[in-house]
């Protein structure tokens, strides 16, 4: 597949932004591209992670890419021996995440690599369900133990009970201290991370290379039909805001919620109603765990929980009022995606030549959806119950050094990587201890600059690609989850030839042809103005953007494959979609009339 006349730009050729120079400086040296490894680095591929980290990063919310750069290639490499997969490389250029997949290739490495990997994946597929519930209770325990971690404010002097009790784990040892459980606890939970995902992804891609087998003719998307209807933790926030809007039309006080305002206003209006109380009785009961759920992916500190930000539920719950009190189903329709999904699979079955086929078929198909509920249930309980407490209690540590007048504000923490965290703790606490000036101005000046070079990089747009073309694109991962395919890479190679065909294509998600007028937004900010049958085009969506799939016809993303959460949540409503198309928000203009054919991968202007 590689393109002789064509190539993409090499990582050591980008300029840095007018404003942002000395960017490096906010990133590990390890992060950055290096002219030692030259020679290996300019021959990979890389691709933008918009995906995960859409925007440059915040030098501690590297924390996330980072342990993903250590943890996911561990589990692939050493502990469970991906025969094919050498894990992810991870490079910083000016703020923003480039990822590289890597393959083993050689015959006898892959043999060697599939017995120990058998006897690992083996062991898990054996037992799944019972490791997977230990698994949920590490989760929840790692959660827990995230929740106990307290940053009190630093005291004038120590209380005297303490003094007279002898402790010597005074004040400045229990911050110290904490702040490494905190890491620690980051850790734990990028390892439950990873534990069981490649194995979810490896079943569901074992199943699909079967039917391609069998079937050479096969779509992605009809193979993903086969796992669909599965009911995942990932709907519940969603099917508790439908909840609440059936029992707020029942009860009466639907009004306010329908009128809008700040958080505040709406509870208060509601609770001074009839049934009121009881309504924002049971908001407050599903609060806890449904809404520790991020409005974004919930990897990086900008992505609040809707228990940050009440309004976000609120305007969800009013868009499904509204639904009610038209008469209009809400509720997606499970049973005709899975006599769907039952009906595919036995017209497939029953075209296989032999009762070995359909041994083999039967028994990798029930494997599928056997573990399939855990590459969505994961991000549950790590990216949304555990990240956004994370991001919190991050901000409660940010707090102790405002409250000391360290930092101008408690948000200035995410402008220091993990690391410079404990030099500006020892630093805040030397001068706590002695009382004589500390170097705080150092940071004010080192804060201040870090923003005005993050504003220099939001600035800049990042090329989808960089290095060298791959041969083929084979990488299961990279395909399913991000929608980086042979024909994605084309894509972006003829990115500049001024195509006017007002055609853009891109992965078939979900079957079926819908025309609509386009809704282009960014942002979960932005879902408000989504209108009824739009089709909805974005960048990327999130988990929490469910209830906005029964107002819309249609949905187009620029990133994402047939496993991104567009694909599977299109899938689930029945709804067309074409998603990694590159340049959806970049082509189509709000207002237009465009067509979206989810079987075949093209998305048409019309105008």
């Amino acid at each position: 597949m590689a393109d002789g006349d064509r190539s993409f730009p090499s990582p050591f050729d980008i300029e840095t932004p007018a404003g942002a120079e000395g960017w490096e400086r906010l990133y590990p040296y390890y992060m950055l591209f290096g002219e030692d490894r030259r020679e290996v680095e300019e021959n990979q591929f890389w691709f933008h992670d918009s995906m995960h980290y859409p925007k440059a990063m915040f030098p501690f919310d590297m924390v996330m890419p980072e342990q993903t750069h250590l943890i996911l290639n561990q589990n692939t490499t050493r502990y469970m021996v991906v025969p094919t997969a050498k894990g992810i490389d991870h490079r910083i250029v000016n703020g923003r995440v480039y990822i590289s997949p890597n393959l083993v290739t050689e015959t006898d490495e892959i043999e060697r690599r599939a017995a120990l990997f058998e006897a690992r994946a083996g062991h898990y597929f054996a037992n799944w369900r019972e490791l997977y519930d230990q698994w949920v209770e590490k989760a929840k325990a790692t959660r827990e133990e995230l929740e106990s971690l307290e940053f009190p404010p630093l005291p004038d002097e120590e209380p005297l009970e303490r003094v007279q009790a002898g402790e010597d784990r005074n004040s400045a040892f229990g911050l110290i201290a904490t702040y490494n459980r905190l890491l620690e606890n980051i850790m734990k939970i990028g390892h439950l991370h990873f534990e069981m995902l490649g194995l979810g992804y490896g079943a569901y891609v074992t199943f699909g290379d079967f039917c391609r087998q069998m079937f050479p003719d096969i779509r992605d998307q009809t193979v993903a039909q086969m796992v669909a209807g599965i009911d995942i933790l990932m709907f519940r926030p969603d099917d508790e805001l439908k909840r609440l809007a059936r029992l707020a039309v029942d009860l009466g006080v639907a009004e306010p919620i329908k009128a809008g305002g700040s958080a505040d206003e709406v509870l208060a209006a509601v609770g001074a109603l009839d049934g009121g109380e009881r309504w924002t009785t049971e908001l407050e009961g599903v609060r806890e765990p449904w809404f520790w759920f991020a409005t974004g992916a919930g990897m990086t500190h900008e992505d609040p929980a809707w228990n940050d930000d009440l309004r976000v539920p609120l305007e969800l719950i009013a868009t499904y009022v509204e639904k009610v009190e038209a008469g209009e189903e809400i509720e997606r329709p499970l049973e005709t995606v899975e006599t769907e999904r039952d009906r595919v699979t036995a017209e497939y079955r029953e075209l296989l030549p032999s009762d070995q086929d359909r041994k083999a078929f039967d028994e990798l198909v029930a494997l599928a959806r056997m573990v399939y509920p855990f590459v969505e249930n994961h991000n549950f309980y790590c990216e949304h119950q555990h990240h956004t407490r994370l991001w919190n209690k991050i901000r409660e540590l940010g707090e102790v050094f405002a409250t000391a007048g360290f930092f101008e504000s408690a948000e200035d923490i995410w402008y220091l990587s993990r690391y410079e965290v404990y030099g500006a703790i020892w630093d805040m606490l030397t001068g706590w201890a002695t009382q004589t000036p500390d170097a705080r101005a150092h940071w004010t000046r080192e804060i201040a600059e870090r923003k005005r070079i993050l504003d220099a990089l939001n600035q800049w747009s990042p090329p989808p690609a960089l290095g060298a073309v791959p041969e083929a694109m084979t990488e299961p991962f990279t395909v399913m989850l991000w929608g980086v395919n042979d024909e994605t890479i084309q894509r972006w190679l003829g990115a500049g030839d001024g195509d006017d065909s007002g055609e853009l294509l891109g992965v078939a998600a979900s079957p079926g042809v819908a025309e609509g007028v386009a809704r282009v937004i960014f942002s979960p900010a932005e879902l408000d103005l989504v209108q009824q049958d739009e089709i909805l085009v974005c960048p990327i969506t999130a988990p929490s953007w469910a209830p906005v799939f029964t107002k819309i016809s249609a949905a187009v993303s620029d990133i994402g494959g047939i496993m991104a959460h567009a694909a599977i949540v299109s899938r689930e409503y029945g709804l067309p979609a074409v998603v990694g198309t590159g340049f959806g928000t970049k082509s189509i203009k709000t207002g237009q009339t465009v067509r979206v054919d989810g079987s075949r991968g093209i998305v048409t202007v019309i105008e």
